[in-house]
């Protein structure tokens, strides 16, 4: 048992090592092209954006070394401090012998538990750092009422979820985590077409596309590469950030294209168009069915470990709790399986820039050159304030888009 404490120590430090050296590494990289605009650089941002770009990066950079080393803290705190074993005992005294719905409950009020310490961290993020930089759109009461409704949907969501999972060790043995695999990964297509219609609109509102030049360009996009969606909606996401985004959501006969109004206010038509066509280009190019299977594969494997933990006596005991028992199992696995993922994140942004890079091309084709996306993203960039020489190994574990020299190098090239 202390073997496998000092190891999770060990992967705690070398994450924390990893990301510090990797936020060092990065802003090293920024300051060494901060006097002098790089070439490709010059031509998306004049001289006073890139400043404040640079500016931004590093200020970010920092803030977020402080939020990782906090965090990494909290977490030690949680794993080798004994206070989650505790929560369990009292927690598990509610219901009676044999019960579920407290061990669901364990699950969910250790994870909002964990979640108030770093809230100082996302307002002084909302309301100091992206407001220096002109970003924050928000509001305290505004912020205030996201993470209570934040709350209310976990709860609302979450509870009857993880009271059906840990359900199915009863109903069906050992033969659960198959079973609770289906369960999650029926959920999970679930909300591809519920979100949109019942939670997004928790948070933000959705209106259709008024009738116009923009809505008949995108309608005619549709048509001419295949893509008809049940309605094109915009959300107004500047109420909180001046960033702006479009994305569609669902499958099948539910997809539903969302823009925010920040980038219809920023964007010319034929550059919306563009960012569309990208958009599409994800769906025609395979890569939503391709991503699906991929998350399949990884839950099934996590749910395949779990159980196997679980029925690992060790396991529960090392930090303290039952042996045999699955709620422990399941918190004590999301807390600790980003230690190693975190290593394998260049792998799936590999694979993620791969699907960019392909639907950057397929909007250059749609659009009959690259111009109109090559606008977009400059103007995107600049508008975000993005970073544009980040270091490779940096991008490398975080950047799950390539950068936009690389963009544009694959658009005028490709």
């Amino acid at each position: 048992m202390n073997i496998v404490l000092m190891i999770t120590a060990a992967l705690m430090a070398l994450r924390l090592a990893g990301e510090l050296i990797l936020s060092a590494l990065n802003r090293a990289e920024v300051r060494r092209h901060a006097l002098t605009i790089p070439a490709a650089a010059a031509a998306i941002m004049d001289g006073e954006t890139y400043a404040k770009s640079v500016a931004y990066t590093l200020e970010k950079s920092r803030f977020a070394v402080v939020t990782e080393i906090f965090d990494t803290c909290v977490g030690a705190l949680a794993i080798f401090g004994g206070v989650l074993p505790v929560i369990y005992g009292h927690v598990a005294a509610w219901g009676a012998p044999g019960a579920v719905w407290d061990d669901a409950l364990f699950i969910l009020i250790v994870g909002l538990l964990l979640g108030v310490p770093s809230l100082p961290f996302d307002w002084w993020a909302q309301f100091r750092l992206e407001a220096k930089f002109g970003f924050n759109k928000s509001t305290p009461g505004l912020w205030v009422a996201d993470k209570i409704k934040g709350v209310a949907v976990t709860l609302a969501i979450g509870f009857p979820l993880l009271w059906a999972l840990l359900s199915l060790v009863r109903w069906v043995g050992a033969a659960w985590w198959m079973w609770g695999f289906g369960l999650m990964f029926g959920f999970q297509l679930l909300m591809l077409v519920l979100y949109p219609k019942l939670i997004l609109p928790l948070f933000n509102k959705l209106t259709p596309l008024p009738e116009g030049e923009l809505r008949t360009r995108l309608l005619a996009l549709g048509d001419r590469t295949g893509f008809r969606a049940a309605t094109i909606q915009v959300m107004d996401g500047s109420k909180r950030s001046g960033h702006s985004n479009a994305f569609f959501t669902g499958f099948g006969q539910f997809r539903r294209i969302v823009l925010y109004d920040t980038l219809i206010a920023q964007l010319t038509p034929e550059e919306l168009e563009a960012v569309l066509a990208h958009e599409i280009g994800h769906y025609r190019c395979g890569h939503i069915p391709k991503m699906i299977a991929l998350s399949a594969a990884t839950l099934l494997g996590g749910f395949a470990l779990i159980a196997w933990l679980a029925r690992s006596p060790w396991f529960n005991l090392t930090f303290g709790f039952p042996a045999g028992e699955l709620a422990p199992a399941f918190l004590l696995f999301g807390l600790l399986s980003g230690l190693v993922t975190f290593w394998f994140s260049p792998v799936s942004n590999r694979l993620s820039r791969k699907h960019e890079y392909e639907a950057d091309a397929f909007a250059r084709n749609a659009m009959g050159g690259p111009a109109a996306m090559l606008g977009a993203l400059r103007k995107l960039a600049q508008k975000n304030l993005s970073n544009l020489t980040p270091h490779p190994w940096f991008s490398a574990f975080y950047y799950s888009h390539p950068t936009l020299v690389e963009r544009e190098r694959a658009l005028v090239g490709g």
